[in-house]
């Protein structure tokens, strides 16, 4: 049954916007009427979906509650179709309220879940679908929700620690830029201005300083400017695919956050791959829907050589371990998870270490990163107050 997103008026002049489910919008405007609306606008959701919908893309705590209310509704044994309208009923976002009424209608009209969530590929990635369409198979949607459900919100966890680590350097880093840039372009010059007027040669310091000011005063939106057209023509350059992956690449080698870069991604794979694993979904859906989540292309492209290597009958970790991109931790539990036919479990016990592993880098990172930034910070001010301070000296001591 298509859902209609409608726009009504009350006996009392006021307006009332939300969705409805009917066969045709002539039944829609019918229902509406038969609640005391008088209908304004009533408009198929399926019709305003697509990209030139701005705002309209779930977001990943949305998409986190949604999850765990479906788990729980389907739990306690409710049909799909209900638990859909109560988790629309209880979205406080319109979007949130449209994308799912839209899934609803299709259900209602046949589809399956996975199908419904298909149309819908930027708010429900791949693996998403695989684990819907795979709990759809095995008659347990409840379990593999519940599943799902942890997954989504382990993963939205991760990435808000590691974000959040380095949010405090950002910001210190920001402030600095902004103190030093300030202390160049308008305290300097009032400083030194005193200093042209009584005609002593100043310290080298002091004309660097006064060099640098004048430069920054007099070039610094050309250079900031140069700065944002040198990002912007990187970022234009990462689109083709071989200087993307060659990029890629030299992140994975960089001396502090290439570890970081890999285990991040590696935790998000392994568990990927180990909850698709558990839940029935066949091996090589599992690496393509797992490659899907890596941010690296240089792992991704070492995921799909490996699915490859696995159509042509390889063992899983020699043919992760071929491309040289995964760390061994992970390519030796796989080993032993394919050897014991324990091959989820092991991979969720790779993702829950190389979680924590990651974790604990990013804030020994950040621990040595802000410190560091302090004392560049301060290095910075004091040769600008000795700049100003020196010819100051030497003017005292001229008058003794």
């Amino acid at each position: 049954m298509p859902a209609y997103r409608f726009e009504a008026s009350t006996d009392a002049g006021r307006i009332e916007r939300g969705v409805i489910d009917a066969d045709s919008p002539r039944l829609a405007r019918a229902l509406l009427r038969e609640r005391g609306l008088a209908p304004l606008d009533v408009v198929p959701i399926a019709q305003q979906e697509g990209p030139a919908r701005l705002g309209s893309r779930l977001r990943s705590a949305e998409l986190t509650l949604v999850t765990r209310q479906l788990a729980s509704l389907l739990s306690a044994r409710l049909p799909l179709e209900q638990a859909l309208g109560a988790v629309i009923e209880q979205a406080e976002r319109p979007a949130v309220r449209e994308r799912f009424s839209a899934v609803r209608g299709e259900v209602v009209a046949g589809q399956s879940f996975a199908q419904a969530l298909a149309r819908y590929p930027k708010d429900f990635p791949e693996v998403y679908r695989a684990l819907v369409a795979a709990g759809e198979q095995s008659g347990d949607l409840s379990v593999v929700m519940e599943r799902l459900a942890d997954y989504v919100e382990a993963r939205s966890a991760l990435a808000q620690r590691i974000g959040l680590a380095f949010t405090y350097p950002a910001i210190v880093t920001l402030v600095a830029i902004l103190v030093i840039v300030a202390l160049l372009t308008y305290v300097v010059p009032q400083v030194v201005g005193v200093f042209a007027q009584t005609r002593q040669q100043l310290p080298m310091l002091t004309v660097g300083l006064i060099a640098l000011s004048d430069f920054v005063r007099s070039w610094g939106w050309l250079l900031l400017g140069a700065l944002a057209l040198a990002g912007l023509a990187l970022r234009f350059s990462l689109r083709s695919p071989s200087l993307r992956l060659a990029w890629h690449r030299q992140l994975l080698s960089a001396p502090l956050f290439g570890r970081l870069i890999r285990g991040v991604n590696t935790a998000r794979f392994a568990s990927t791959l180990g909850i698709l694993a558990a839940s029935g979904v066949p091996l090589i859906r599992s690496l393509q829907a797992g490659s899907q989540t890596l941010s690296n292309d240089a792992m991704r492209v070492n995921v799909e050589d490996a699915i490859e290597r696995v159509r042509e009958g390889v063992a899983l970790s020699r043919a992760l371990a071929a491309g040289g991109h995964f760390p061994p931790l992970m390519i030796h539990m796989i080993a032993s998870g394919e050897a014991t036919g324990e091959l989820a479990e092991m991979l969720q016990r790779t993702a829950a270490t190389l979680s924590s592993e990651t974790e604990r880098r990013a804030l020994a990172l950040t621990g040595i990163l802000e410190p560091a930034l302090i004392l560049v910070m301060g290095a910075v001010v004091l040769v600008i107050v000795l700049a100003v301070l020196q010819p100051i000296i030497e003017i005292n001591q001229l008058v003794r």
